[in-house]
């Protein structure tokens, strides 16, 4: 080879290679030498932008990190490390160290990509063989200038209306001015049809539905920064503490960093703020971005003057495009911030700090935002994020199966298709004539639907079961919908403006049939609303697209006699590990952290169950707080010896409610400060708290301790906190009444306190654990779930697909019946439910090396070996730096004694 090109074969492979980059996008072989990961950073035991000297256990978690990062692509590696450990800051100053080393070894390895020029610019093509210079690959044909299609004015688009609609829109023009109300003519034929040209990406991050599409700038893209780092965890608050770990490191100025929340959270327009929840806000931003107007401004050149239409968004947090690139530039010189301070920058400058947030994810190197953005694929879509290649690291991952597959849940309940059908058929009543074939045709299809899903919630006479379970091909089959196309009236959804066409119109109607107010926004919290009814539906649609077995379909009827609010239909997702492939797929290396992440295998088999145990690096580490400072005590009976049993069975027994009221009493005289009392239910805190009332016991509790209780509502939530923290450090201070000692909080497993709150020091000196918080086995969803896990199936749930009548549909087993069949996997996975929430409640309280608290398990099963349905100990799912200290209270005179003793130590320690 050498004689023949009178080069090194190395240099001729390279040069090769140049061609085939030049020629086309992305060949295949070049894509894979791309893809090649540039030489691995060498391993680091050395992390200078972490604060301060770190605990030995951080210098482990960082370095076990920094190589599980350097071990990619396609790493997975799963990080325990209880609350208090500094897992936040270890992780912050090991990931983007590595971000860093990383990002240098690329450059210095392949320095040509580091400059942008990549293989193509190696060499010149002079010396290439000229057999090598006439083998070139056909070019691609050139783009069209979508971008001029996607600003000719909506009534000239496409150009493909009939000769008779011009007069037939005339006349709708003069007759009560409906023109904006009708759609573009859309065309999707024969399986060929494209529908609308899609614009370019649209201005924010681009759009996952039509609701989002529109163009809100034209301004260029800014390089995208790769590889990234995508921060994600479940709460606002719990990514905003996340922020002010990252600023007390030098990464802060270091890199670039974009928070992005919600609009709730970042929507400075007081306008759409005053409605309140959130689905009212989404919708009227989205009404707001989508319903431009348009003004004629003058224009010259080539010695021409003329007029030309400019549309602007109707926000006036979005219509100046230079007040947004004033806030990019402004974020960017203050480093890291969190929500609150894009809203407060927001606010200064006057512009939308949403979608100037988003506006900066290309750019950004840190990424920080809630679960929901990240593992939804249509959000991801939507803010235009790139995981090729970067790191996602996932906090509070003790649930992320469960939390994946809940979002790709959908519902849509009967009033809310009967507003679609309702909207449905008076816009096609007052358009028909005018509209186009393609459109015309798929509202007729969308109404066909809406009225099969409302047959089907009517329930018959003879039906045994107002709640239903199927698979996806059953239900299409029951209703004789089968042979619809869904996947193309879905794209149809998502590519027309239907939608806010039919809903606008609506509102239309309804304005001028009751002289005011709005359809949209008249809702006392915007469930009912036409938008978010249309948007529901559009959910569910897309549900029955996914494959037969990884979801069930829930259908509940009308109760003879019941209200007819509580029919739905919904879709209920199984498999959690395709919705995750996406994402592991995609990234350089996945990272999950958690304080409690146990049963590793449970994990591994929903979430990637084709790696083998082997392929997961996992590292766990121990509470760096000394044992003498937590009592963990399983509290088997009560101070007049009754033993405690809060199973379901037992629990509101008057009895029993009464022995825990006394033993409460006798607890707040002995620990100081605050104490937390977690109950396994809403319903069952009510329960016990009527009951002390009306027994007197709240009266005597509150001689001792504050008394408050967790709100259902999110939004009181932070209220009730602040005046429990004020009532705490009231009482440290001495102000007010002496007798009172601090305060009691009554909270609730599973709810906004149970998870993402601290309560270090005086705030959570006890925590109180009452039962076992095992969800409720009537819960269909649930029981399908474990079905799935436990790979239990009857005839009844799978079958052959056959079409089948209203009798043949599943007849659903109680929950304990579904959980003695089936099997190992799916037991286990309910008590693990159970132990999660036990965990994260009582986990609470200690949240650094200097905090001391006791938790006490106040039921007698705690103290079991096994349990007699073949339930295994309890106690062996907690974690083990509680596990290791726990102790169980034969009688009360022994709790009473050791918390005694625990506290005095403690206060003369501290």
């Amino acid at each position: 080879m050498k004689s023949l090109f009178g080069r090194k074969p190395s240099l001729f492979l390279e040069k090769v290679q140049g061609q085939h980059a030049r020629e086309t996008p992305n060949p295949p072989h070049q894509r894979a030498l791309d893809e090649m990961p540039p030489p691995p950073p060498p391993p680091r035991q050395d992390f200078p932008a972490f604060p301060f000297a770190p605990y030995p256990i951080q210098s482990e978690f960082m370095s076990f990190l920094y190589s599980a990062l350097s071990s990619g692509p396609r790493a997975l590696a799963l990080l325990e490390s209880p609350t208090g450990t500094g897992k936040t800051l270890s992780i912050i100053c090991s990931a983007l160290q590595w971000l860093l080393d990383h990002r240098d070894a690329a450059s210095r390895g392949h320095p040509e990509r580091a400059n942008g020029s990549g293989p193509a610019a190696v060499g010149g093509e002079d010396d290439e063989p000229e057999w090598m210079r006439d083998f070139t690959l056909q070019p691609l044909p050139p783009k069209k200038d979508i971008r001029k299609k996607s600003e000719i004015h909506p009534s000239r688009k496409q150009g493909t209306r009939k000769m008779g609609d011009s007069e037939k829109s005339e006349g709708i023009r003069e007759n009560g001015g409906e023109e904006e109300f009708l759609l573009d003519e859309y065309e999707s034929d024969d399986g060929e049809g494209t529908g609308r040209q899609p614009g370019k990406r649209a201005h924010c991050g681009g759009a996952s539905s039509s609701s989002e599409g529109e163009d809100v700038g034209d301004e260029e893209e800014e390089e995208e920064a790769t590889p990234k780092v995508y921060f994600t965890s479940r709460t606002h608050s719990q990514l905003s503490q996340f922020v002010r770990e990252l600023k007390r490191t030098d990464f802060s100025g270091k890199l670039r960093t974009v928070c992005l929340g919600s609009r709730k959270s970042l929507c400075i327009n007081m306008d759409v703020q005053k409605l309140g929840s959130a689905n009212r806000i989404n919708e009227r931003c989205l009404e707001l971005l989508n319903n431009k107007k348009s003004s004629k401004i003058k224009v010259e050149g080539d010695n021409k003057k003329g007029r030309r239409t400019k549309t602007s968004c109707r926000c006036p947090m979005l219509g100046n495009r230079s007040l947004q690139k004033q806030f990019r530039s402004e974020v960017s010189d203050h480093g890291a911030l969190d929500i609150e301070d894009l809203a407060q920058i927001g606010r200064k400058i006057g512009t939308c700090p949403y979608y100037g947030a988003r506006d900066m994810v290309r750019s950004a190197d840190l990424v920080v935002l809630p679960y929901q953005s990240l593992l939804l694929k249509s959000a991801r879509e939507s803010l235009g994020l790139n995981l090729k290649n970067s790191v996602v690291i996932i906090d509070e991952a003790h649930n992320l199966a469960d939390s994946l597959t809940s979002m790709y849940n959908s519902k849509v309940e009967s009033s809310q298709l009967r507003a679609v059908l309702s909207h449905l058929e008076a816009y096609l009543n007052r358009f028909q004539n005018v509209l186009g074939a393609g459109n015309r045709r798929y509202i007729q299809t969308l109404t066909v639907l809406t009225r099969s899903f409302l047959r089907c919630l009517i329930s018959d006479e003879d039906c045994s079961s107002a709640v239903t379970s199927m698979t996806i091909n059953k239900f299409l089959f029951s209703l004789d919908i089968d042979n619809i196309n869904i996947v193309k009236l879905c794209q149809y959804l998502k590519e027309s403006n239907i939608i806010h066409k039919v809903s606008g119109y609506a509102n239309k109607l309804f304005i001028t049939e009751n002289g005011g107010g709005n359809l949209n926004h008249g809702q006392p919290h915007g469930e009912g609303s036409s938008i978010t009814s249309f948007q529901d539906l559009t959910a569910f649609l897309s549900s029955l697209l996914y494959c037969n077995d990884d979801g069930r379909i829930i259908v509940a009827r009308h109760k003879p006699g019941g209200q007819p609010e509580d029919a739905y239909i919904k879709f209920v997702m199984l498999c959690a590990e395709k919705t995750f492939s996406e994402v592991t797929d995609d990234a350089h290396a996945v990272i999950m952290a958690g304080g409690t992440l146990q049963p590793i295998e449970e994990t591994r088999l929903r979430l990637f169950p084709g790696l083998l145990p082997s392929d997961i690096k996992f590292f766990s580490c121990n509470h760096i707080v000394p044992p003498e400072s937590i009592l963990p005590i399983a509290v088997t009976c009560g101070p007049s010896g009754k033993k405690f049993d809060f199973s379901h069975s037992s629990r509101s027994s008057p009895n029993m409610i009464e022995e825990l009221g006394r033993f409460l009493c006798n607890i707040v005289t002995i620990v100081p400060e605050g104490i937390v009392m977690f109950f396994s239910s809403y319903e069952y805190g009510k329960q016990v708290y009527d009951a002390w009332m009306a027994s007197g016991a709240i009266s005597k509790i509150s001689k001792k301790k504050h008394v408050f209780r967790e709100p259902r509502s999110s939004v009181d939530v932070e209220v009730i906190l602040n005046k429990y923290k004020e009532a705490i450090q009231s009482c440290s201070k001495g102000s007010g009444d002496a007798s009172v000692n601090g305060a009691l909080l009554l909270a609730v497993v599973g709810g906004k306190i149970s998870e993402g709150i601290n309560f270090s020091d005086g705030m959570g000196r006890c925590v109180l654990m009452v039962g076992l918080p095992y969800p409720s086995p009537d819960d269909i969803e649930l029981m399908e779930t474990i079905k799935h896990i436990g790979n239990y199936s009857t005839s009844s749930v799978v079958g052959d697909d056959k079409p089948f009548s209203r009798n043949d549909e599943c007849k659903l087993e109680p929950g304990f019946d579904v959980l003695r069949k089936s099997g190992k996997s799916g037991r286990e996975y309910y008590e693990n439910l159970c132990m999660k929430a036990v965990n994260q409640s009582i986990g609470r309280a200690i949240r650094h090396v200097n905090d001391y608290a006791a938790m006490l398990l106040v039921d007698s099963r705690y103290a079991h070996t096994s349990s007699s349905r073949g339930f295994s100990c309890p106690v062996e799912k907690l974690p083990q730096w509680i596990k290791a200290r726990l102790t169980c209270g034969q009688n009360y005179g022994e709790v009473h004694r050791l918390l005694h003793q625990f506290f005095k130590i403690n206060k003369q320690i501290h």
